[in-house]
């Protein structure tokens, strides 16, 4: 009769042992929300590798962020002087580039619409957000699996989420395809949680930013300038080109059809403004990963290695015109 119940009060303290040591997935969501979402502001530092090219490129990504909506994002390719910044602030959200000298102006609730993988604030709302995620425990670290909320989600629809146990902080997050390959990875490698930045520290002042010379390899011989073909598994082919000399160099025009997805893309070299004035821009911000984009209905538009892209379609969904920018690559890197 003892050994009974020392048995029944073995197998009681074991099962409240394993339950202490297991939290749930609701649990541990509650803590990160707790954590992420309630401090003040934040400051963080990360590498991002993208792997969705013919070749990898990292970028160094350096985040403030002061609630409610405040933010500043700058992210540099490593081992070039090319950066971009996003700032919101309480006149708009602006995109910098400031190898060009340029500022767009979006009135945009950037970037409530879609997840940044950087942005750990949205990496709690994709959790929650995901009814079907999973959570598994590995050594000393939570790993959320989630739909992707991203700008890439059609290509790019589930994510793992790393999350350190003793810190509850991210560690890395890993963007992939459907097959589970990743293309993304952002690498956490400092976050300071309770960090504020006064109002006037996310004013836009472009008289810092001096226009740098632009790149000169990966060029045409003819025109001096480089051309870009989107990287597709779609069915078409180019079915026309079209060069036109301007001012400012030469005007590219590319119509891709013979299936159902027909587009056109024009590029250009990008030009340098006669002044800093923030220039209004129609659509949303859409990050790239590489670059910030301007998505209309049936456009977008961006700038790249000193080139100015335009892709225009009346058939292209807005995934698809993502697509399309994502994937293009210079013509000798195919």
């Amino acid at each position: 009769m003892r050994s009974r119940i020392f048995v029944l009060l073995l197998v009681a303290i074991m099962t409240l042992l394993a339950a202490c040591g297991s939290p749930s997935k609701e649990d541990v969501m509650k803590k990160l929300s707790g954590k992420w979402n309630e401090a003040k502001g934040y400051e963080l530092q990360a590498t991002m590798e993208i792997k969705t090219g013919s070749e990898p490129r990292v970028y160094d990504v350096t985040v403030w962020h002061t609630k409610p909506d405040f933010y500043k994002v700058n992210v540099a390719q490593a081992g070039s002087q090319e950066s971009q910044m996003i700032v919101r602030n309480e006149e708009g959200v602006f995109v910098i580039t400031p190898s060009l000298g340029k500022t767009y102006k979006f009135q945009s609730d950037w970037p409530t619409q879609n997840s940044m993988p950087y942005l750990i604030g949205t990496l709690s709302d994709d959790i929650k957000a995901d009814k079907n995620s999973t959570m598994q425990e590995k050594d000393k670290t939570y790993v959320f699996e989630t739909a992707s909320r991203n700008n890439h989600k059609k290509v790019l629809p589930m994510q793992q989420i790393h999350i350190d146990k003793k810190t509850l902080l991210p560690k890395y997050v890993s963007v992939m395809d459907e097959n589970k390959q990743e293309k993304i990875r952002v690498t956490f490698n400092k976050i300071a949680l309770g960090v504020e930045h006064k109002a006037s520290e996310y004013q836009v002042d472009m008289e810092k930013a001096q226009p740098e010379k632009k790149p000169q390899s990966t060029e045409d011989g003819q025109t001096g300038m480089m051309k870009y073909y989107p990287n597709l598994n779609w069915e078409g082919t180019v079915i026309e080109e079209e060069m036109v000399a301007t001012e400012n160099g030469t005007r590219f025009f590319t119509t891709f059809g013979g299936g159902d997805k027909e587009f056109i893309v024009v590029q250009e070299p990008a030009e340098t403004p006669d002044n800093q004035m923030a220039v209004s821009i129609e659509g949303d911000p859409v990050d790239l990963g590489f670059t910030v984009a301007a998505l209309t209905n049936n456009s977008i538009r961006w700038e790249q290695d000193g080139v100015a892209f335009f892709v225009a379609s009346s058939t292209l969904t807005a995934d698809e015109l993502i697509e399309v920018a994502s994937s293009m690559s210079p013509e000798n890197s195919k």
